[in-house]
């Protein structure tokens, strides 16, 4: 398959040697593991359980609100100790409600069905189960993969791409799953070109990994559907629209979904969890986490259960020095800063980083010299130093204009730009300052709304009261004519 090319990308220092040499280990069970109910691109999942209850491993705790809402499930058996507000996976430092589990060793499953031949069962039925599972992106994007799975059904894609291509520095997980388990990751991309009834699909692997592609290429060796492809290591490569522009040529457009071209982008990670819960009836409770940064005693890749802390899995592997300036929940290009460590894995966490002063930089910004290079590594096309202008001049509609909606804050240009102008805190800022007007102009339109049936109402009221009183004046007369009657 010949492979196009898509604009802009840069190449930041890969460091994927600190974990990746090093094969995938369980992390001990924690004694408590916290559960934020938003794991997910949709609303906040409700809790079934209450304070005190005894539940099994795998047990629903919290389902669904909405479409684009998903489950939560016990990792481990144990005590519902708390459902309330822990510090979230969010640089803002925020309390989310989180259901707080206390581990009882046990590690006791709850009962589950025999497993069944997936490929017996309807697409329909395929994309509930992978639903009930509360599969979401593992590569961080945390949409629900049943809405996906049905959605590319409906809209007929012809293509099922798994996303293998890891393209942020330090993350090994993908590539450490891909090595080692690659015949179950196989096996669950079956299934869903199963539930998407596609013909064919591509797994995209950067050629910095190549035992992974081997590894998947021998797996994928019986089945004449899937196909494995080495991409040039290029950030942000890994990004779906991205990739399918490397392999079609064609651009996702602007508002739009990569279903619009025909194929639908799922990652590794989610393969293989789909593989689990049609095979096994395990839901998403754990998953490949990658612990590194020049902090770490000692990188590595952890199986982990969901609601382990950042601390927990630091300690594991050695702890972190003194050295560290900045922790990470996710890479160093597009992952969010960490208030603190004690601050739990959820199921789009893909690593956590502890980064010292030499790999984060000190740099002071300066005044832009028009040098492009921001325009130049733009994936988008997009113009970033005017967009931070607008954003610099609070012209919301000018950097909305210039395309605001479609940047996907890779981080390309501001590690591209000379004079470390933090352009992607430019656009964070916009998108804040825009999230704000909405809020306003949704509260004033409630407003309006509001008044204008209170003025209804009290037209309602006064036209009743009308009414009334010339019911009453007609009454009154009619009686007086009555009686005038009675009289003669």
């Amino acid at each position: 398959m010949r492979l196009h090319d898509f604009r802009g990308g840069v190449h930041p220092p890969g460091q994927k040697h600190l974990s990746a040499a090093r094969a995938i280990e369980s992390l001990p069970m924690p004694p408590r593991l916290y559960l934020p109910l938003q794991q997910h691109a949709g609303g906040p999942a409700l809790p079934i359980v209450t304070v005190g209850q005894r539940v099994g491993k795998g047990e629903l705790l919290a389902q669904a609100q909405g479409a684009t809402s998903a489950p939560l499930h016990a990792p481990t058996s144990g005590t519902i100790m708390a459902i309330g507000e822990f510090t979230a996976p969010h640089p803002s430092g925020l309390p989310l409600p989180t259901i707080t589990l206390e581990a009882d060793g046990a590690e006791r499953w709850i009962e589950r069905e025999p497993p069944s031949d997936p490929f017996s069962l309807s697409p329909v039925e395929v994309a509930v189960r992978v639903g009930a599972a509360g599969i979401v992106g593992m590569g961080g994007a945390n949409f629900p993969s049943a809405v996906k799975l049905d959605k590319a059904r409906q809209a007929g894609v012809h293509t099922l791409v798994i996303n293998g291509a890891e393209c942020e520095p330090y993350m090994s997980c993908d590539d450490r799953l891909m090595r080692e388990r690659a015949t179950d990751i196989v096996d669950g991309i079956a299934i869903m070109l199963h539930a998407v009834q596609a013909p064919r699909a591509l797994i995209a692997i950067e050629n910095n990994k190549p035992e992974a592609i081997e590894a998947m290429r021998t797996a994928c060796r019986s089945d004449t559907r899937i196909e494995v492809l080495s991409l040039p290591s290029r950030y942000p490569a890994g990004s779906a629209k991205q990739l399918i522009q490397w392999l079609t040529g064609l651009e996702t457009p602007a508002g739009g979904r990569g279903t619009d071209t025909g194929l639908l982008v799922h990652n590794v990670g989610t393969a293989y969890a789909v593989h689990r819960a049609l095979r096994y009836g395990q839901p998403l409770i754990s998953r490949i986490v990658t612990v590194s940064g020049g902090a770490v005693a000692e990188p590595r890749n952890l199986e982990v259960p969901l609601g382990a802390l950042a601390a927990d899995l630091f300690a594991y592997c050695g702890g972190v020095g003194e050295d560290c300036v900045r922790l990470l929940m996710g890479g160093p290009m597009m992952g969010q800063p960490l208030p603190c460590a004690e601050t739990p894995v959820i199921k789009g966490t893909n690593g956590v980083l502890a980064l010292t002063l030499a790999e984060v930089g000190e740099h002071h910004s300066s005044p832009c010299i028009r040098c492009g290079h921001c325009v130049e590594a733009c994936p988008m096309g997009l113009l970033p130093v005017e967009m931070a202008n607008s954003a610099r001049r609070e012209d919301w509609s000018g950097i909305q204009a210039l395309g605001l909606s479609d940047c996907m804050a890779c981080g390309s240009c501001a590690y591209s730009c000379p004079s470390h102008i933090p352009l992607l805190q430019y656009f964070a800022f916009a998108r804040g300052q825009l999230a704000e007007q909405r809020r306003e102009e949704s509260k004033a339109k409630k407003i309006r709304m509001l008044m204008e049936q209170r003025q209804a109402r009290f037209a309602r009221q006064e036209q009743a009261k009308a009414e009334a009183a010339a019911q009453r004046q007609a009454a009154k007369k009619q009686r007086t004519v009555v009686a005038v009657e009675d009289d003669d």
